[in-house]
């Protein structure tokens, strides 16, 4: 089992591209200096945190896959918050977990809002593939808000218990190294 878990650490790590690549990187050289920073790529229990809260927040907040990753990256830089951890974490609102929060998000915007508006419009835009002008139709429309409201309630609220849980868990695997650290000492 080991063996398999050093054998996958190793092929993941060579399939990121290295600090020379980004760096001659055409669209990364204008901000190759602010973007490859080494404290926005280090995991440190700072940054690992705020890290898991900003990639939480925008990949619930932003439902668009493409803009999910490139956002939660580029507001790492300012939050000093871990690249990776903030990228890999828009990745817990996927196919299968969307319906449900989009769900959950107009019932809570509706709660809140005292609203009745149904979520089946805007899953029937997405079915649909519609288009610009059928968007900001629906926007207009009384679902908006709710989802809107819901959806931000629910990214700042899942943003603190991810970071909570990153603390914890920084915590437990200090405490687990400090621990197997003196008793080889011992």
């Amino acid at each position: 089992m080991a063996r398999d878990k050093d054998r996958l650490t190793r092929w993941i790590v060579s399939q990121f591209p290295t600090r020379e690549q980004l760096e001659s990187s055409r669209f990364l050289r204008p901000v190759a200096h602010r973007v490859l920073a080494p404290e926005l790529w280090r995991f440190t229990r700072r940054s690992v945190p705020r890290g898991t809260a900003l990639g939480v927040f925008v990949g619930i907040f932003l439902m668009i896959p493409g803009l999910q990753i490139a956002g939660a990256a580029l507001l790492a830089l300012p939050f000093r918050a871990n690249v990776p951890v903030a990228a890999a974490m828009t990745f817990l609102s996927n196919p299968a977990t969307t319906p449900f929060i989009l769900y959950a998000s107009v019932y809570l915007g509706n709660f809140l809002l005292g609203r009745s508006a149904d979520a089946s419009g805007f899953m029937a835009l997405v079915d649909a593939h519609a288009g610009v002008g059928e968007w900001i139709g629906w926007l207009f429309s009384e679902a908006a808000p709710a989802l809107l409201i819901g959806l931000t309630l629910i990214a700042l609220v899942s943003a603190v218990v991810g970071y909570v849980v990153a603390v914890w868990v920084w915590r437990l695997r200090m405490a687990a190294k400090w621990r197997l650290r003196h008793r080889h000492s011992a």
